[in-house]
């Protein structure tokens, strides 16, 4: 079997405190006064994305954000009189990796459940095994219009995979909205990358400009890891772009914020959520400021909710910045959400789980929002319109609200 560095089992809790020592304890004590049943079997759950590569920052956010809501829930007492157990492992941002890491995760390590997935390439190639195994898969991050509507009637009568993260086909609107109704600007070119994230992006973009009667003046299209963007930021001056508007990941964003500058020319960059990747700022460095991205969650105290998660995150893994905050919000909540039907259902079997989500009677407080119902029969996307999301804005390295009107906005909705 292949395996990673970054491939292990992440029980929690794991802290240098006292804590860890209380937990365990406790956990011994339920498993001693059990007599001979034995020691508790704990809830295993698996958890892929890409711990290591150019996706890393947004894999390790979710990975963590997943972390702490089991350390939290376990401190608590665990679910059904159990611990929860993490099954972690590195899909490399590569499909056929993930495709391997799914199979392993349902057939080797008798998951319940998966959680994570960041890339939409990746997940178009492994949830399928989590489909046919009737084993519920909330996807945390990966944001592909397509994700959801893999499996559904009559061909499939039973969809297994649900999504707590805003589908491209509400960040596209949000996009070109942000660039032709605020900034009031119509030509437009396109970079988009070559992956099934970057191809699909640019569709639905395509789509939402149609919506505004506007065709892009110049689709360019590069690949993970190039580093000289100059040839087709050159084609889109040409054309007469007035802003790029881009469907890619943080190294590749950087050389087009970078390759502005090298070639003299500045105009707005706007762009999918991948923006706010730690990757991205750090190597565009000032480069990066005025970006604009679709958001579900900014890095700001500004609920007791939040202000409380961010607290814990600093705390239990010892960053100021979160790498990507809404892959950590969205990692959090796609836990307490698996949560709730585990404990609704009263049981791990996956057909049962799968009702629980499409019925959550418990009103869950997650960090991105307020789950009320979240799920249904025919709609497994917990966001379906852009009222969860804000419009982000890079200044002085950081993801902040673009719209002091968003950041009110978000604030009473919580």
């Amino acid at each position: 079997m292949h395996r990673t560095r970054a491939d292990h089992e992440w029980p929690v809790p794991v802290e240098t405190s006292l804590q860890p020592f209380l937990s365990i304890a406790l956990w011994t004590l339920l498993a001693t006064t059990a007599g001979h049943a034995g020691a508790i079997e704990p809830i295993k759950i698996g958890v892929s994305g890409p711990f290591t590569g150019g996706s890393n920052p947004m894999g390790i956010a979710m990975r963590d954000g997943i972390r702490l809501a089991v350390q939290e829930i376990n401190d608590a007492g665990g679910i059904l009189g159990r611990p929860l157990k993490l099954i972690e492992r590195d899909d490399e941002a590569r499909p056929e990796r993930g495709a391997q890491v799914a199979q392993e995760m349902i057939s080797q390590e008798k998951v319940i459940a998966g959680l994570g997935i960041v890339n939409t390439g990746v997940a178009l190639a492994s949830q399928r095994f989590y489909q046919q195994a009737h084993v519920p898969m909330i996807t945390s991050v990966a944001t592909g219009s397509i994700i959801t509507k893999q499996f559904l009637p009559p061909q499939y009568p039973d969809n297994y995979i649900f999504r707590v993260s805003a589908p491209d086909s509400i960040q596209a609107a949000m996009i070109v909205e942000e660039v032709v109704l605020r900034q009031r600007l119509r030509k437009l070119a396109i970079f988009h990358d070559s992956t099934n994230y970057g191809q699909l992006g640019r569709e639905d973009l395509e789509r939402a400009m149609e919506q505004h009667n506007i065709r892009p003046v110049a689709v360019e299209r590069f690949n993970i890891r190039d580093v000289d963007m100059t040839p087709q930021l050159a084609r889109a001056r040409a054309a007469g772009a007035e802003a790029i508007l881009t469907y890619g990941l943080g190294p590749e964003l950087a050389q087009i914020a970078n390759g502005m500058v090298r070639i003299g020319w500045k105009v707005p960059m706007v762009g999918s959520w991948a923006m706010a990747m730690s990757n991205f700022i750090d190597n565009a460095g000032p480069n990066a400021e005025g970006a604009r991205m679709p958001q579900t969650f900014i890095q700001e105290g500004n609920t007791p909710r939040r202000k409380a998660f961010l607290e814990s995150y600093r705390k239990r893994f010892g960053v100021e910045r979160i790498p990507v905050p809404p892959a950590a919000a969205q990692g959090y909540d796609s836990m307490l959400l698996l949560a709730s039907a585990i404990r609704q259902a009263r049981s791990t079997d996956g057909p049962r789980l799968r009702e629980a989500l499409e019925s959550l009677k418990e009103r869950v407080e997650g960090i991105v929002m307020l789950y009320d119902r979240p799920f249904s029969r025919t709609d497994h996307e917990a966001i379906d319109s852009p009222k969860a999301t804000v419009i982000g804005e890079i200044r002085n390295r950081q993801v902040v609200f673009a719209y002091d009107a968003d950041r009110r906005r978000d604030a009473q909705s919580r």
